[in-house]
């Protein structure tokens, strides 16, 4: 069989979309398409209400998207779905011309197993990118499914066939790095590339708070602006925002938005809990937003909350919240949770106020800091903006991404 250097990319993912998978995989396939060219991106095209709030027509140089259906009233079915599609996708393109594309670079094991369990027919490396295992995080999805022992253990076994058959690894912080290492996997094969930030979508601006302080008595205790951003899994801990809204309107004003994607039984749980707390006129709801849009909310905001809970998906497995950067790089102040995956990207006092996980109590106690001390949120504001600007933007992820494919399909060229 022949080999031809198309690399191919795949997610089990809509794109493009408001979320920050979307985000990720636009960077990648577009440092991709710059450096190789004839790259095929092969996604779930975006639902109506994803589709209205991205650009009209997405593109990149040398990268052609190729939206496959993924179809079926469950998640099961759907992947089953999408791997059907893929199959007669890559016999069109491939198979029936005798060829294979050099790498196949997938996200997940829903679109990367088949591929992992016959790589020899599909291409020539395997880059397996682990943003999230479902064995992890299927439980938070699905609960039904947390005690269903066989069914996690296939979701192990299918990553593990994808571990196994990568040629190189790529993950999103240390946390990520060790589980990997602890599932038996060659450390020589992981890279750590962490999220960046789109630095002139998210430019710097002062923080909104320190300039509404003054010595006017009708601006001493101005409504806080809160920001939550990003979906609204269980391990993100929205609730413990809207804990937070509520103890602090004791103190002061304040209100919060969420935005990003929610699902209906989300947007109950979210409802019921804030009626109970009696903080559901001060809640906004804005649904899917555009990166711009985002990062004006991020600007008319004056803290950002990142209250990641403390459990196995953010403490064992790992991740890299982009919620993180884009803040720091907007300059609006941010009140994270005090886990390791945080601390990766920012230090606490001098980028960011860390928090204890899962106490809206808190971030209550942040925010009251914040509002007391404005030059505090100035000091945050700039020291964060210079730490993204250094070490975080998707620049600096492209190169990274591409030393790593130099590495594997040129390795003596690398060195």
């Amino acid at each position: 069989m022949q080999t031809i250097n198309d690399i191919v990319s795949l997610s089990f993912d809509r794109f493009p979309s408001p979320k920050g998978a979307s985000t990720h995989i636009d960077a990648f396939v577009r440092g991709l398409g710059l450096e190789f060219g004839d790259v095929r991106l092969v996604t779930i095209p975006p639902i109506e209400a994803e589709a209205a709030s991205q650009p009209e027509c997405w593109s990149a140089k040398g990268v052609t998207h190729c939206p496959l259906p993924a179809e079926g009233a469950s998640m099961f079915e759907r992947v089953l779905s999408y791997r059907t599609q893929i199959w007669s996708w890559w016999k069109r393109e491939f198979a029936a011309h005798g060829r294979r594309p050099r790498v196949a670079h997938v996200r997940s094991i829903f679109e990367g197993y088949p591929i992992a369990r016959n790589k020899s027919e599909f291409c020539e490396y395997l880059v397996y990118e682990v943003n999230g295992l479902p064995s992890i995080e299927m439980k938070y999805h699905y609960p039904s499914v947390a005690d269903d022992r066989e069914l996690l253990q296939k979701l192990r076994i299918q990553e593990q066939t994808c571990l196994d058959a990568a040629d190189r690894i790529i993950t999103v912080s240390q946390v990520n790095r060790r589980h990997l290492e602890s599932r038996g996997v060659d450390p020589q094969k992981i890279s750590v590339i962490p999220n960046g930030v789109d630095l002139e979508m998210f430019s710097w601006q002062p923080p909104q708070y320190s300039k509404t302080s003054s010595h006017d008595d009708s601006l001493i205790n101005p409504e806080m602006q809160m920001l939550y951003v990003g979906t609204l899994s269980p391990w993100q801990g929205i609730l413990h925002a809207i804990d937070a809204l509520a103890l602090y309107r004791r103190d002061s004003p304040a209100r919060l938005t969420i935005a990003g994607p929610v699902r209906n039984h989300e947007r109950k749980s979210i409802e019921k809990h804030a009626w109970r707390l009696r903080v559901f006129d001060w809640i906004e709801l804005t649904g899917p937003v555009s990166k711009r849009e985002l990062a004006e909310l991020y600007h008319s905001s004056d803290v950002v909350i990142a209250p990641l809970t403390r459990n196995d998906r953010n403490c064992d497995q790992g991740c890299c919240p982009l919620k993180v950067l884009e803040s720091l790089a907007c300059g609006t102040p941010l009140i994270a949770s005090d886990l390791e995956v945080v601390r990766e990207l920012c230090r606490a006092e001098q980028h960011a106020l860390l928090v204890r996980a899962g106490s809206g109590k808190s971030i209550k106690d942040a925010m009251l800091r914040l509002r007391d001390d404005p030059r505090l949120a100035t000091e945050l504001s700039t020291a964060g903006r210079q730490h993204v600007d250094a070490h975080f933007n998707w620049a600096m992820a492209q190169q990274a991404l591409l030393s790593v494919y130099r590495d594997l399909m040129c390795p003596a060229h690398s060195k």
